[in-house]
């Protein structure tokens, strides 16, 4: 683990306030390292039953836009040997709807809020930015800059001089810490790592899913509606710590690591590659208690 807990912290009853799993990411205190990936976790009546989200490190949102979106065509998922496909394509009712409609329900548990935010433009990723941060509400910004299922996506992070500049532009509009989530389909994400930093970045998240697809052999065309999906879950495991390795020791940011993590032994194995904290992804589908029990 590359950070040290605070000394003097409050012990409160249950694993998930030890204070020897407290870990800090751009300022911010953690009760503990777990938390969802971005778009995997609803917190709705019936997952809040099977697993208390309050018993988290941090909460992350499905990333928001700035206007309604649909998302793409179904169908949006097709299990694979060892993982998934997604292609959901991040539907969105729009920033002033999550302000009013999901973030108060976020913020009634109590514990750190990492918001997730995307944009077409840059000027859109200021302005949902903006609008959050007016909130008071939340603790980071995490820019989602490698979504695989967007048109205007994965590009972001795998361009240097775009990188930067969306880097910069949102760390000049706000002054709440940036969290840039970086995408593994790239040569070196180390030095895509250290052109977020030099951007102003105040943490990382990675990996973002790799692009894949899935032929439907009888009607001879791809499974999903939008040809092409995002490949998450213990398949990629191994490179997804591979990413972080190479990032921790590129850059002195804090990570937040994801990528295959369904239990403990992963979640450990993440951090000693480098990461701070964790975030679980695909298995939240297959297990709703896979955060606490790995907790």
């Amino acid at each position: 683990m590359s950070k040290t807990p605070r000394e003097g912290q409050d012990k409160v009853s249950g694993p998930e306030h030890d204070p020897r799993l407290q870990v800090h990411i751009a300022g911010v205190t953690l009760s503990n390292p777990v938390m969802p990936a971005s778009g995997t976790f609803e917190f709705g009546h019936v997952h809040n039953k099977l697993m208390n989200p309050a018993r988290l490190g941090a909460l992350v949102n499905k990333t928001i836009f700035l206007e309604e979106r649909p998302g793409n065509p179904p169908p949006r998922i097709i299990e694979t040997p060892c993982g998934m496909l997604n292609a959901i394509g991040i539907p969105s009712k729009g920033t002033d709807a999550f302000i009013a409609e999901i973030l108060p329900q976020l913020k009634s548990f109590g514990i750190p809020l990492i918001i997730s935010i995307a944009g077409g433009t840059i000027g859109e990723f200021c302005e949902v930015a903006r609008r959050i941060e007016a909130t008071g509400q939340a603790d980071l910004l995490e820019l989602n800059l490698s979504c695989p299922n967007l048109s205007q996506g994965i590009e972001w992070s795998q361009d240097e001089p775009a990188l930067h500049a969306v880097v910069t532009a949102v760390k000049s509009a706000v002054a709440l810490p940036i969290v840039a989530k970086l995408s593994p389909s790239v040569r070196d994400i180390g030095r895509m790592a250290t052109v977020a930093e030099n951007a102003g970045a105040d943490a990382l998240s990675l990996i973002n899913s790799y692009k894949g697809m899935v032929i439907d052999i009888e009607r001879r065309r791809p499974f999903l509606g939008n040809l092409t999906g995002g490949m998450s879950g213990p398949a990629i495991h191994p490179l997804a710590v591979h990413a972080v390795y190479s990032v921790y020791a590129a850059s002195s940011l804090p990570i937040i690591g994801m990528g295959g993590i369904s239990t403990w032994r992963e979640a450990i194995e993440m951090m000693m590659a480098g990461a701070t904290a964790v975030a679980v992804g695909m298995y939240n589908f297959i297990n709703p208690r896979a955060m606490t029990d790995i907790v």
